[in-house]
């Protein structure tokens, strides 16, 4: 029989719980307060190094440090790194994991009030800073790798410029288009309301109407579906549960299902990293689909396993600065990294990658006090309020 846990004691939008897009609530504590996974904080800041390592140390582009050759000066590093692309499916897993927690016991318009408050004061900060960064570079005659125009920058701002045919201002953004899409599909669910059997009927739904939607290859229904990450989030979704109500049969199955059907997908991913036929340029699917298979057991080792109880302070701060790093890390920290090494070329392509990354880190620092925990939590409680409020009368017409 499975055990049953005790219902989550939910803290609202308060201290504890911040709008995080993994918010690491669960469990009520024996004094009364919410228990944070401080682990799975830990982790998103994992996936974020991992994919800051391929696009600084493990890009195939040639000559993208110019003369220097990554691969050349270490080769070791060079390779390690091409991999760190798979950080990107490390986030959706945690994702999968944390809005579930995110989601359970809120409303619809809480849940989106939420989202938008925790992701999208950063996101237009760092579109701005983009801005400032090509202007600068154009103004210095140096060489500006995004294009920025008016059009351009209004459509960033929506945080999907690819949808409306636009150049990415953030790199990274794109992902932020394929979590959106997953928060419509929970935000949905959320409107007949969660409990575990619709959980699993949801999960055990998406998982096989993704599979009609490639056997129709459609991209309508792909697009909705989310086909290439929906065992990813599935997987992440099913741990919670687990976590939540306990280890089952039914859940363990699922979780297996999910995982074969996106390690056998990973092979698309696989062939967009693949570079060339040379031995240089291929991509592992083995070893591709060996390091995924250890970071969802990272996910589940801090979610249900041993890891779920470690309660130290800096990885909920390593936490609360992985969003804003993953978004600078590409846009600004690699100009800022190649501009050192143009400067300064006696000190090397690693020096002035570690000095570009340690900057990003700072600069993720001052985005997260003061934007992220001042603007946005502003920006939650106008919005918490706003919906809250009973309608106002309409106002009068002048006359």
């Amino acid at each position: 029989m499975r055990q049953q846990r005790r219902p989550l004691r939910k803290s609202g939008d308060g201290v504890h719980d911040r709008g995080d897009p993994a918010p690491s609530l669960d469990r009520a504590s024996s004094q009364g307060g919410p228990v944070r996974l401080a682990a799975v904080d830990g982790l998103r800041l994992i996936a974020a190094v991992m994919v800051a390592a391929y696009h600084f140390l493990g890009t195939p582009t040639p000559h993208f440090w110019g003369k220097t050759e990554l691969r050349d000066i270490a080769p070791t590093l060079h390779q390690i790194s091409g991999y760190g692309w798979l950080g990107v499916e490390f986030f959706f897993i945690i994702s999968g994991f944390v809005i579930c927690m995110s989601c359970w016991g809120r409303t619809p318009a809480q849940f989106a009030v939420s989202r938008v408050s925790r992701l999208f004061p950063a996101y237009w900060v760092t579109v701005l800073l983009v801005v400032v960064v090509v202007l600068i570079a154009q103004a210095a005659h140096w060489p500006a790798a995004t294009t920025i125009d008016p059009r351009t920058v209004l459509g960033n701002l929506t945080m999907v410029p690819g949808p409306l045919g636009l150049d990415l201002v953030s790199g990274v953004s794109w992902t932020l288009w394929v979590e959106a899409r997953f928060y419509l599909l929970m935000a949905v669910l959320l409107v007949f309301g969660l409990s575990y059997s619709r959980m699993v009927v949801f999960c055990a739904a998406w998982l096989f109407m993704a599979v009609i939607a490639l056997e129709l290859h459609s991209d309508l229904l792909n697009e909705i579906l989310l086909t290439r990450y929906a065992g990813l989030f599935i997987s992440g979704i099913v741990l919670y549960l687990m976590r939540r109500f306990g280890q089952s049969l039914m859940l363990w199955l699922l979780l297996a299902f999910a995982w074969c059907y996106e390690l056998t997908l990973l092979q698309v991913r696989v062939a967009e990293h693949t570079t060339s036929s040379s031995a240089e340029g291929h991509v592992s699917w083995m070893m591709c689909a060996s390091v995924l298979t250890v970071c969802g057991g990272l996910v589940a080792v801090a979610g249900i396993g041993p890891l779920a109880r470690v309660q130290w302070g800096w990885l909920i701060t390593a936490g609360g600065i992985t969003y804003p790093f993953y978004l600078v890390h590409q846009s600004i920290g690699v100009p800022l990294a190649k501009g050192i090494l143009r400067a300064i070329p006696q000190i090397g392509v690693l020096t002035s990658v570690a000095v570009a990354l340690t900057c990003m880190l700072i600069l993720a620092a001052l985005i997260h006090r003061w934007v992220e925990r001042s603007f946005g939590s502003y920006l939650r409680r106008r919005l918490t309020l706003e919906l809250s409020a009973p309608h106002r009368a309409p106002a009068r017409d002048l006359r």
